[in-house]
């Protein structure tokens, strides 16, 4: 667990589908995370509910970029269209999909964690689970910093070699945890779109 984050960052960037609960039905992100540039990208849709959020999206730690579509493609464009960004701060807190895109660039980092740390703050071994045919063990994640009362907040299904292939995170506004799931697709370099800043 502890070189999990580690191994996105090694990586580059990985395929994601983020799936987010939301009162009016859920979202579904399909798309790439750069975890060097902390950059995603992809294409949004909506579930069980009316089609007014789908269209492209990309984030940052800061920032929200929407494109919206009225045919959405199955897979974004590996180059982001040239105008029609529509930008909004990215909420911190009372936001499912905010905090989902947040959980999901958190997910990287340039070392790895502490090992000992992981278990003194409440991280621990769950069991194991397979994810697209692969044997994974599955752990609670450690306390947020600051946050007594968090550690099992988040789960990670972790491969051997400490590949992350899913994570099932609580998210304060809704009673559905977000899924986060690794390679369902091919990864697809983040380029991106006018006037966003890769935060390297």
């Amino acid at each position: 667990m502890a070189i999990a984050r580690f191994r996105n960052y090694e990586a580059g960037g990985r395929a994601v589908t983020i799936t987010v609960p939301t009162t009016a039905g859920g979202l579904v992100i399909t798309g790439s995370i750069d975890y060097r540039a902390k950059l995603g990208y992809g294409v949004v849709r909506g579930t069980g509910r009316d089609t007014s959020s789908d269209g492209l999206i990309q984030w940052n730690s800061t920032t929200v970029f929407v494109h919206p579509m009225t045919n959405t493609p199955a897979e974004a464009p590996a180059s982001p269209p040239g105008s029609d960004w529509h930008r909004r701060p990215l909420q911190t807190s009372g936001s499912s999909l905010d905090s989902s895109l947040l959980i999901a660039l958190s997910l990287g980092s340039d070392r790895p964690d502490n090992a000992e740390l992981l278990p003194q703050n409440g991280a621990a071994w769950v069991g194991q689970d397979q994810v697209g045919g692969r044997q994974v063990d599955v752990m609670s994640g450690p306390a947020a910093r600051g946050k007594p009362g968090t550690a099992g907040n988040v789960r990670y299904w972790i491969g051997s070699d400490g590949t992350m292939y899913r994570v099932q995170a609580d998210v304060a506004s809704e009673p559905q945890p977000v899924i986060i799931d690794f390679d369902t697709q091919a990864y697809v370099p983040v380029q991106p779109a006018p006037g966003v800043t890769p935060t390297r």
